[in-house]
């Protein structure tokens, strides 16, 4: 068949251009013009006033297979494949009205919050392991920077896959690896895509987006899909209003029937006012002591916003290209190169633990408390700002894949070469000072103290990756399944400034405290899966590796610096039923159980300031389950982790060892009811349910965070109105507003809280011609 055909991609790609690979400083980014929600709608208003003398065209429901980017094995179902993996369509993310992965991701009981903060780019965890922005986040199955905001208007789908990624990544975090999958040209030659989409709430933000697509030329031989969406931001958290727009266009031209180019590029700018999050308050009795829980608070709150407050603000740009073509004997090969380039204004009001830049006085009994409030919520203000901060990706791979039989065993095999670089560019110096005192119930004294006074950290990253992968088909009912990737790297850091070791004053001087190393190492993988019936059985073990770094921020003494190279390790054991959800065969299940092993990095003190180590071992051992129940009219899911994690190994501070890691729910839950009107076509309501348990706020588990359950409603209505398909949506989140803390992160040796969100309401509409 050829490539031009609705054959599913079965290889991983991705691509844009820029001189390759030599260390250069950034080009100039521009800044993004303002794209009004006026341009938008003019463009609906000449869509619609075209429709009505458009010729050949028909309604089309894009339908996807499972995942074939983020599992590294091609096309094959996920009820057949050794591990565990789940992708969330266009439509469940228009349902429920994702606007950033987060909340995609939340949907799934193995991720959750970690250090997720309103206004910057999402933080999340799996299987109880925090993803790395750097290094777990894919675009089109090659690696990006998720040190942004990333917007959703122009994804197809999002991709998860749990555990340890040594097999589709050289460097990533264990847990799991993100990936998304944009929206691409209509496959038929007589398909389009004429839809406009607007949506009010949550709080008073509001948004409109276009999505343009069909084919070109007397062939139909080229193809494209073009979207555009702007966002008022005023989200139901006061005091963060904002604003964010993107355009996208992917294009694809089918060459010959063996051979196809595809490209597509998005640029997107997003600004926006920040909000901080709150901490435990010290003992009242001893400052040193177990602190408390304030009681919760409503999420509407902006505790830190003040009006010497800027906005952060995030533009990039990114982009592929890939070349596709069919060899003789049913062999692939495909050649595709990523780029992104990343601009960042990171600025936020800080609160900090009290008192942390002050000098203790005997005779006023003043007391640090850098890691909490005060009793009476009292914190200290930071004025954070690090402007102008430059990123860079680039990515080059090429694979050959294909099967051949040797003996009896048929192979599929697939061998690539990738090529990459990630640059980081921040300026000399960041500010973060102390701009007065605020509160939790309000006042305090401030002003703005927005001086660079810290070094910065640049860093370089260099790899060049040879992986060969091999699912062997023993049988009609047995596969096994192998991968070996080799890794070569090379990374450095240094900083922008050099700091009078007393004074602490910073003069900018590139090239200050180099560190850098070079290495190779190997990650291998194996499974096996064996078909029982309607059941499928799986076991499967793997290796991943990290680079690990010490956040730059000014409270550590080795700052920005590169730690050790972490390997882990993954083993996973699962059963799964092979039935789908129809009438006929309504039930499908799952199950599996995990451990992950990965060196330990935490903080130690280092006079007045923290020093990043890496000592000790985290492992982490789950159940991960899930059902689901289909009838003519209803609709049942449910899936759950359970996790025990716990610290081992750990010599630089012993009271580690035997503990739960901080801010690790022990059982998640997440359950969705639909029901379906027979006597109403087009409309269905649903019930959603989500339930966090209890999680360490204190590393001796002396103070933690109370389980919560919350439940969202909504309904959703297909109908035409004068022949245009129209699908409305209303939505109520945290149907019951309850007022919980959602999480308690440990960063930059501070206690943090996160309020949930409260009761919100979202209406949505999107028409499609």
């Amino acid at each position: 068949m050829g490539l031009g055909h609705s054959e599913p991609d079965r290889h991983l790609r991705f691509g844009l251009g820029h001189a390759f690979f030599q260390p250069r400083s950034f080009p100039p980014m521009k800044t993004f013009n303002t794209f009004r929600a006026s341009h938008i709608a003019s463009a609906v208003a000449l869509l619609v006033l075209g429709h009505a003398h458009a010729q050949n065209t028909t309604e089309i429901t894009i339908t996807d297979t499972a995942p074939s980017q983020v599992s590294g094995f091609g096309d094959v179902p996920l009820s057949k494949a050794p591990f565990s993996a789940v992708s969330f369509d266009r439509q469940t993310l228009q349902d429920i009205g994702a606007q950033r992965v987060s909340d995609a991701l939340r949907l799934d009981a193995s991720v959750s919050d970690s250090y997720n903060s309103p206004a910057y780019w999402d933080m999340l965890s799996v299987r109880g392991y925090t993803l790395d922005n750097r290094y777990n986040y894919r675009r089109e199955g090659l690696p990006i920077s998720a040190e942004t905001m990333i917007p959703m208007d122009n994804k197809e789908r999002i991709e998860l896959f749990k555990g340890t990624s040594g097999i589709q990544a050289g460097t990533s975090a264990p847990g799991g690896l993100v990936n998304y999958v944009v929206k691409r040209p209509p496959t038929a030659a007589n398909e389009t895509i004429r839809s406009v989409s607007a949506s009010y709430g949550p709080g008073k933000s509001s948004s409109v987006a276009l999505d343009l697509g069909g084919r070109l030329g007397e062939n139909k031989d080229v193809g494209y899909r073009f979207n555009a969406a702007y966002e008022d931001l005023n989200p139901y958290i006061q005091n963060t209003q904002g604003h964010r727009h993107l355009l996208a266009l992917a294009m694809d031209w089918r060459i010959t029937p063996d051979s196809k180019l595809e490209w597509e590029i998005e640029r997107s700018e997003r600004q926006q006012m920040g909000g901080n999050a709150y901490s435990v308050l010290a003992n009242p009795n001893d400052p040193y002591g177990v602190p408390s829980l304030p009681a919760t608070v409503d999420g509407k709150l902006n505790i830190t916003r003040q009006p010497w407050s800027v906005p952060g603000a995030f533009a990039s740009q990114t982009g592929s290209v890939r070349f596709k073509q069919n060899l003789s004997d049913g062999w692939l090969w495909t050649t595709q190169y990523g780029g992104q380039r990343l601009k960042t204004d990171d600025r936020l009001s800080f609160a900090l633990g009290h008192n942390c830049y002050g000098v203790l006085d005997p005779s006023t009994g003043a007391t640090k408390l850098c890691d909490r409030f005060t009793s009476d919520g009292r914190f200290e203000l930071a004025d954070y700002r690090s402007n102008d901060e430059r990123r860079l990706v680039d990515a080059l791979q090429t694979e050959v894949a294909g099967q051949t039989r040797w003996g009896n065993t048929t192979h599929h095999l697939a061998l690539s070469l990738t090529r990459q670089r990630q640059l980081d560019r921040l300026p000399a110096k960041q500010a973060w000072n102390s701009a007065g005192e605020g509160s939790i119930f309000g006042g305090g004294t401030s002003q703005a103290a927005p001086k660079p006074e810290y070094p910065n950290t640049n860093k370089s990253e260099y790899s060049t990756e040879i992986a060969v992968k091999d699912r062997m088909a023993l049988s009609a009912t047995t596969a096994v399944w192998a991968g070996l990737r080799y890794t070569s790297y090379s990374r450095s850091s240094e900083q922008n400034a050099i700091c009078d070791p007393v004074t602490y004053v910073c003069t900018p001087a590139a090239g200050t405290n180099p560190i850098s190393n070079k290495g190779n190492i190997t990650t291998p993988w194996i499974g096996l899966t064996q078909q029982l019936g309607q059941h499928m059985v799986f076991v499967s073990h793997g290796h991943g590796i990290e680079l690990l770094a010490v956040p730059n921020t000014p409270g550590y003494t080795n700052a920005g610096q590169l730690l050790d190279v972490a390997r882990s390790k993954q083993t996973e054991v699962g059963i799964r039923s092979l039935t789908t959800t129809d009438l006929a065969t309504p039930w499908s299940w799952n199950a599996s159980v995990f451990q992950i092993e990965r060196p330990l990095a935490y903080d130690v003190a280092d006079g007045s300031l923290l020093k990043r180590v890496s000592d000790g071992q985290q492992i982490h051992q789950g159940m991960d389950a899930g059902v689901q129940w289909r009838s003519a009219a209803w609709s049942l899911q449910a899936q759950g982790q359970w996790l025990h994690a716990r610290i081992s190994a750990a010599t630089l501070n012993t009271a580690l060892n035997g503990q739960t890691p901080v801010n690790v729910p022990t059982m998640t839950l997440r359950a969705l009811a639909e029901y379906r009107f027979a006597n109403i076509p087009g409309l269905r309501t649903s019930l959603r349910v989500n339930h966090e348990g209890q999680r360490r706020v204190l590393e001796d588990g002396s103070l933690n965070l109370p389980s919560w359950t919350t439940a969202d409603l909504a309904a959703h209505y297909d109908t035409r109105i004068d022949g245009t398909r129209t699908q409305w949506t209303m939505a109520i989140d945290n149907l019951t507003d309850r007022h919980y803390w959602r999480e308690a992160p440990k960063q930059f040796g501070h206690y943090y809280l996160y309020p949930g969100a409260p009761r919100t309401l979202r209406i949505a509409v999107k028409a499609s011609f």
